[in-house]
């Protein structure tokens, strides 16, 4: 009577001692990630511009929090980064002092006015000088702070982290946002194609070699996957150890979520 092996992923039998043999293998096509799209931010949604299953490219904006205040101090800060009257006035100072120092120090080389009143002007051109820089350093703080509320209203603004499929809506707009998941995001191109083999076949599969995959769903046609990673380590329980290949899926043609069969091409070496 013989035994068989059960891989998981398949739900096909192989006969035991044969593993090494057949080199067609049941697999699982996954998405490269998921990603719960969430903010740090805690206000209302304003609107969720993504609904399940559309497709969303990285960096497009998908969420956008209520940001009335943040505008507002946005607004606020650029009126104070912009103020150019109150500088344009410590120039015009600097300006005269130096010139009114100038006569002096031409009339005291003269000797027509004292020690004195040449160290009064020259005390008031330094002062000049001084609000002026203090006035220029306002400004930039102002600036500053313009950065500051611009990058708190960006906030506001959530954008896809990768191109990919929503796969779930799990906010409305109107619903307060404190930490919770609002869009569940996969990464769909490239997938990954996660694989199990028999402990017999360790060493005969490597990181850059190619393999045919064959998806489980009418109409699918067979891919061509690339091995991405060999586990190291091997599971006692079942005598198997794992195998990632990367999967290019740039017109998302093949959805993530289903079944498959492999079968590993030969290297060179082979």
């Amino acid at each position: 009577m013989k035994k068989w092996h059960v891989l998981l992923f398949v739900g096909v039998l192989v006969p035991a001692g044969q593993a090494s043999d057949d080199k067609s293998f049941g697999c699982l096509i996954e998405p490269s990630s998921v990603i719960d799209l969430s903010t740090r931010e805690e206000g209302i949604v304003e609107s969720i511009l993504a609904a399940r299953g559309d497709v969303v490219e990285s960096g497009q904006v998908v969420v956008q929090l209520e940001a009335d205040v943040e505008k507002a101090s946005v607004a606020l800060a650029e009126a104070r980064a912009q103020m150019d009257a109150e500088l344009a006035e410590r120039r015009a100072d600097v300006g005269l002092t130096r010139r009114e120092l100038a006569r002096i120090e031409n009339l005291f080389e003269k000797k027509v006015i004292s020690l004195t009143e040449k160290d009064r002007a020259a005390t008031e051109a330094r002062r000049a000088q001084l609000r002026l820089r203090q006035t220029q350093h306002q400004r930039k703080l102002a600036q500053l702070e313009f950065e500051r509320a611009r990058k708190i209203l960006k906030r506001r603004t959530l954008v896809s982290p990768v191109a990919g499929i929503v796969v779930e809506r799990l906010l409305s707009p109107g619903e307060s946002v404190e930490n919770t998941t609002i869009l569940r995001i996969a990464e769909v191109d490239p997938l990954n194609v996660e694989v199990l083999l028999p402990v017999e076949r360790f060493g005969a599969v490597k990181a850059g070699q190619q393999a045919e995959v064959s998806p489980r769903y009418p109409g699918a046609e067979v891919q061509t996957a690339t091995v991405s990673v060999v586990d190291n380590v091997i599971d006692p329980a079942s005598d198997t150890f794992g195998v990632r290949l990367v999967l290019p899926n740039t017109e998302f043609r093949v959805p993530a979520g289903v079944r498959c069969g492999i079968r590993f091409l030969p290297t060179v070496a082979d």
